[in-house]
């Protein structure tokens, strides 16, 4: 071979060896720009993740916010019934007995008012006496034998029990009717 049959040689090879190395060089500017596209994915998500966190913080506190709030004149309501006192009253058996009976009439109001912002909240008493005991809603703290009564039914309420449709908030404490078995 002759010297420039060889430089042409060499040239057409250097050509594709640059050819390679430009496309391998654009190729790796293309990786670089994914793997910058992606990183910025990645924060993005990351700070979207923080938002919504705090986002949701911020919604739990004024949701908490506003059922205090339905709760304060409550409080205010108890307030004045405790602030009632014998010496506020006038002397006198009728008229004491009226003013007690009008205080007993403030609590029962006060009771009421209570029971309808857990009611709006949705909720919801657990029945007791005369129900069947289901220990998902009930504790059984006694149990009494009763000639009268069916085995298991519930005699009496020591402490109420409240749900929600969700879920049971507090189970019912009471007293269950037990038949005595038979040897």
């Amino acid at each position: 071979m002759s010297i420039d049959a060889q430089k042409n040689d060499n040239n057409k090879e250097e050509e594709v060896i640059m050819e390679e190395t430009s496309s391998t060089n654009e190729h790796c500017e293309n990786c670089d720009q994914y793997k910058l596209g992606w990183l910025r994915a990645q924060a993005d998500y990351q700070n979207l993740q923080k938002e919504v966190s705090t986002q949701r913080s911020a919604w739990a506190k004024m949701s908490e916010a506003q059922i205090l709030e339905e709760f304060i004149p409550i409080y205010e309501n108890f307030k004045k019934a405790f602030s009632f006192s014998v010496q506020d009253s006038e002397s006198g058996g009728e008229k004491l007995q009226a003013s007690w009976e009008n205080w007993k009439k403030g609590i029962e109001y006060i009771m009421k008012q209570f029971w309808t912002v857990l009611s709006f909240h949705g909720i919801e008493e657990i029945k007791t006496v005369g129900e069947k005991f289901d220990p998902t809603l009930h504790e059984a703290v006694k149990e009494e034998d009763v000639e009268e009564c069916e085995d298991g039914v519930i005699l009496q309420e020591l402490s109420g029990g409240y749900r929600t449709t969700h879920s049971v908030m507090q189970v019912a404490k009471v007293v269950v009717c037990r038949k005595e078995q038979k040897s």
